[in-house]
């Protein structure tokens, strides 16, 4: 009885490991605007959904670093939904604050740029699994503009 039982887990283990789920990718990282009160970066994400129906976003978090510290952790609830066996074009606006961009100013003084690295989840509800979470990893470098790109 317990190697027939062994045997029905590990059918249902395969079955589910051969069904297609949803996959993204980081596509840039880039700052959007500069206001009063913070810069905000903007992480645009290409998001597969392979189904034929649409799925729900539960939610997009993110921890932003630089220099090896961490500046800003966030989510974004409730994004919208994937529609049906479409690339999607998902963009995750991150605040940072002024105080914290200031604390950054020996990287950004050597060569003019912030280093990041940015850790994303996509957390979605696919139908019989739950809530399924796609782990996303970058890092890069985000050149700021000097005078001369400005004039």
């Amino acid at each position: 009885m317990a190697s027939f039982i062994d045997k029905a887990k590990e059918f249902v283990a395969e079955k589910i490991a051969e069904i297609p789920r949803p996959e993204a990718t980081i596509d840039d990282v880039d700052i959007k605007g500069v206001a009063r009160d913070g810069v905000t970066y903007n992480a645009k994400v290409n998001v597969v959904n392979p189904y034929p129906h649409s799925l729900p976003i539960c939610e997009v978090s993110y921890t932003l670093k630089s220099a090896g510290r961490v500046i800003l952790l966030g989510n974004m609830p409730d994004p919208g939904s994937l529609p049906g066996r479409e690339t999607t074009k998902l963009e995750v606006p991150m605040k940072v604050p002024h105080s914290i961009i200031v604390s950054l100013v020996r990287d950004i003084s050597t060569d003019w740029d912030i280093d990041y690295e940015l850790d994303l989840g996509l957390t979605i509800d696919l139908p019989v699994i739950g809530n399924f979470t796609i782990p996303l990893h970058t890092k890069g470098e985000i050149k700021l503009p000097t005078l001369k790109d400005i004039f």
